[in-house]
């Protein structure tokens, strides 16, 4: 039976290597390279925990002890800054560990995002629970998470988000064919292709990291071969939920995101993010921008 109802569970994987980053990421989880001055996976648990998520499953894998250091509590680094009458910090410092109770499984191999997901089975249960991924940042100010809830509220099955990118980059995504329902801000999905060759894509709708899935899934990918890259793909059992009824948790919906996002997975775009967050500072953007605006002119 379709589940419906509040989302207060969200699986996080963390288990990559990271390898676009060598020798960054040799020694320091990707996930942890800084956006400014915090670690790129806080703003994705702020962003959980802005969106109602009490409960995160992270599932990581070798050398991620210092992404569960960070949302841990540290007696003597609270206890230091106390002492030196630095109390913001302090407070922002000990917050991380109250953001939502935070779990942990290894994943062992890596075998794809399908496989990170299926770790969470039993941890979520017969719910319907949100997964967030590491590379996309969502602006604060632009969440999408409520409105997939709602979107999961009225229709059941799992909610995606989508994202209208140019013709050009779309073999770079998930990309989903749509089509419209009664409600002008959501879209059911009839097809699901995973990074399709240039000129194949159904569409320029990518898909991005942000779901909420119904745990129907848990007993496709159990089962589910091998996809794209010899590992078990997530859109490969999502489009497997497309056509199975909603008294089975199937039915497959999406929001189209219109809001802020920033990509952090290769060089590029994490130099992007870094720079664009940092300019809609209010304490770095002015600085920052006179900066760059003199520094590309030909100044120093």
């Amino acid at each position: 039976m379709s589940n419906r109802g509040a989302i207060n569970k969200a699986v996080i994987p963390v288990a990559g290597l990271g390898t676009r980053f060598l020798p960054a990421t040799k020694a320091t989880p990707k996930e942890m390279l800084p956006v400014v001055d915090k670690p790129a996976i806080q703003y994705v648990v702020e962003e959980a925990a802005a969106s109602g998520i009490t409960d995160v499953l992270f599932v990581t894998g070798r050398n991620k002890e210092s992404l569960e250091n960070h949302f841990d509590r540290s007696p003597s680094l609270e206890q230091t800054l106390a002492e030196r009458g630095a109390h913001e910090m302090q407070a922002k410092i000990s917050g991380l560990a109250g953001l939502a109770a935070m779990h942990y499984v290894r994943q062992g191999v890596p075998m794809g995002l399908g496989h990170a997901v299926h770790m969470a089975k039993d941890h979520v249960g017969n719910h319907a629970f949100a997964v967030l991924l590491g590379d996309d940042l969502v602006d604060v100010s632009t969440p999408v998470l409520p409105e997939m809830y709602a979107a999961q509220a009225k229709f059941g099955g799992s909610i995606l988000a989508l994202m209208e990118v140019p013709e050009d980059q779309i073999h770079l995504y998930g990309c989903a064919a749509v089509e419209p329902t009664d409600d002008a801000h959501i879209v059911r999905v009839t097809e699901l292709v995973e990074k399709p060759a240039p000129g194949t894509a159904p569409s320029n709708l990518a898909v991005i990291g942000r779901y909420v899935i119904d745990p129907s899934i848990f007993g496709l990918l159990e089962n589910l071969a091998p996809g794209r890259g010899g590992e078990i793909q997530l859109t490969d059992a999502l489009a497997q939920l497309i056509d199975l009824p909603s008294e089975s948790g199937g039915g497959v919906h999406a929001v189209i995101f219109r809001g802020k996002r920033y990509d952090t997975g290769d060089k590029l775009s994490y130099l992007k993010s870094v720079v664009s967050i940092a300019l809609d500072r209010d304490d770095l953007g002015p600085d920052l921008r006179a900066w760059l605006t003199t520094y590309l002119a030909g100044g120093n």
